[in-house]
Formats: structure tokens, C-alpha cells, sequence
């Protein structure tokens, strides 16, 4: 009885989780789009609109929950936000150091 309530517990955490993820993927894409493009090339990054596919196609498999294709989803909405969308705000910023 206990184990089952746990795997029902962990089932629906995974799930919330999966959809966080998912929503996280969608507002990047709806940022990526609202972004310059020039930021892109001087940020030396790849393309707004190929950023924009690659976060729309991310949400898609996380928020569908593809088994293998859900995890690189995952991978790729975060290295748009902890690493693409930080350096392109401070070169949008003017803060174009280190």
C-alpha cells in the first residue's frame, strides 16, 4: 500500500516536473523570438530562428514525454537558459566583459 502511494507520488512529480520543463522550453522560444537577431551573431550563437526550432521542438518532446528525446529536450532548454540567454542579456546590456 505504501509503495504504491510512493510510486503514484513519483509519478505525478515526474509529470509536474516534465511539464515545468516543457513551459520553460515554450517561454524560451516565445524569448528567442522577441530577441534581435543581430545579439545572435554578435553573441556568436546560433541563429534566433534555429534557437527558436530547437526550444519549440524541445517543449514538444518534453511536454509529450518521448522517452529518449524528452531528456536531450530537457538539455537543450537548459543550455538556452543558463548559458545563451544570460550571454546574449549582457551583451543586449552593454556588458561586454568576461
Amino acid at each position: 500500500m505504501l509503495s504504491n502511494t510512493l510510486l503514484t507520488t513519483y509519478g505525478f512529480f515526474e509529470t509536474f516536473l516534465y511539464l515545468a520543463v516543457g513551459l520553460a522550453g515554450v517561454v524560451g522560444a516565445l524569448m528567442a523570438g522577441t530577441t534581435r537577431d543581430d545579439a545572435y551573431e554578435a553573441g556568436d550563437r546560433q541563429s534566433k530562428w534555429i534557437w527558436v526550432a530547437i526550444l519549440v521542438a524541445s517543449a514538444f518532446a518534453v511536454i509529450t514525454g518521448i522517452p529518449f528525446l524528452s531528456w536531450a529536450g530537457m538539455v537543450a532548454i537548459g543550455i538556452y537558459w543558463f548559458d545563451v540567454r544570460p550571454h546574449l542579456r549582457s551583451l543586449l546590456s552593454g556588458n561586454y566583459g568576461w
